[in-house]
């Protein structure tokens, strides 16, 4: 009887939470859409490789994104794409990923905005330059053009609690980065010229999607986060204005006439589309996923 109940309880649940999904959803932002389709494409969480996705909603991975992107680009009455960023950043990979197929899909003649949300910083930001124009509220939070690696030193804890680690190598780097020794002095070199070759990537990518010179990217480009605002004033953004904002700009961009139809492109996951609007909170550097990264508090709130 207990299950029954307790069964019977979930199903009441999901009934009722795909109920407010089609009452309550966001995402029908478009008019009578006559003129022609504008395609959306959400982007939110960690950026990460991989097909990511599943029943709770975790953040959607660059493949199931390239793929999407990819099936953009063969929609015929599909004029132009938004993607809408709300995310802190991720993986060097990840973004790279992403940004290639945003490239192919404007060398299929579609039109691409990028929208921001809350946050659209480091990684979320690679993949904006590469649109045709960045649209950011006010108060995102966006910019973080750096590189971040960590790792733990845990060899004191070690020894306070008696563990002792003994480690068998091909070669004298094979264990760069563990936490039971300290980093050699020819290892931190190592790895800090693997962050200043991604960085290099970075700004230059950058500066290519926003049409700037190197120089004019990199005193921007010290790990800095922005306002929209203040984005917008530096360059790194083309207008200020919501996500309906960025809509319309797609279609004046594709040559569409009235408000275009709004199709929103790809699977979300279920929690997402029941939460739909719900960005993320959290604010992380652009790293490497080798090791752990710092994670900080940035969203701007009014209390």
């Amino acid at each position: 009887m207990k299950k029954k109940f307790i069964a019977g309880a979930i199903l009441g649940v999901v009934a009722i939470s795909i109920i407010l999904a089609v009452v309550l959803s966001p995402d029908k932002p478009g008019g009578s859409g006559g003129g022609g389709e504008v395609g959306v494409i959400y982007i939110e969480g960690a950026i990460t490789c991989g097909r990511g996705g599943g029943l709770l909603g975790e953040p959607r991975g660059s493949e199931e994104i390239a793929a999407t992107l990819r099936a953009a680009a063969q929609k015929p009455g599909l004029k132009a794409v938004v993607i809408r960023l709300n995310s802190p950043g991720g993986s060097a990979a990840a973004a790279q990923e992403i940004s290639a197929e945003v490239e192919r899909l404007k060398k299929s003649g579609k039109k691409v905005v990028a929208s921001m949300g809350d946050t659209a910083a480091s990684a979320a930001y690679w993949i904006a330059a590469s649109a045709d124009s960045i649209v950011a509220n006010p108060g995102t939070i966006t910019g973080s053009i750096g590189v971040i690696m960590e790792y733990l030193d845990l060899q004191g804890l070690y020894d306070k609690i008696g563990v002792e680690t003994e480690t068998f190598k091909s070669g004298p780097h094979k264990d760069m980065g563990s936490p039971s020794r300290p980093v050699t002095t020819e290892e931190r070199a190592i790895f800090q010229s693997m962050i200043d070759d991604v960085y290099s990537q970075f700004i230059d990518h950058v500066a290519g999607g926003r049409g700037k010179g190197i120089d004019e990217i990199k005193p921007l480009a010290d790990g800095r986060a922005f306002t929209g605002r203040q984005a917008k004033e530096l360059g790194l953004v083309d207008q200020l204005g919501d996500f309906h904002d960025a809509v319309l700009l797609a279609g004046s961009l594709a040559g569409i006439t009235g408000e275009p139809l709004v199709v929103e492109l790809g699977p979300r996951g279920f929690w997402q589309s029941v939460l739909a609007g719900n960005g993320s909170s959290a604010f992380r550097p652009f790293s490497l996923p080798l090791l752990p990264y710092r994670e900080q508090s940035s969203t701007l709130n009014l209390r």
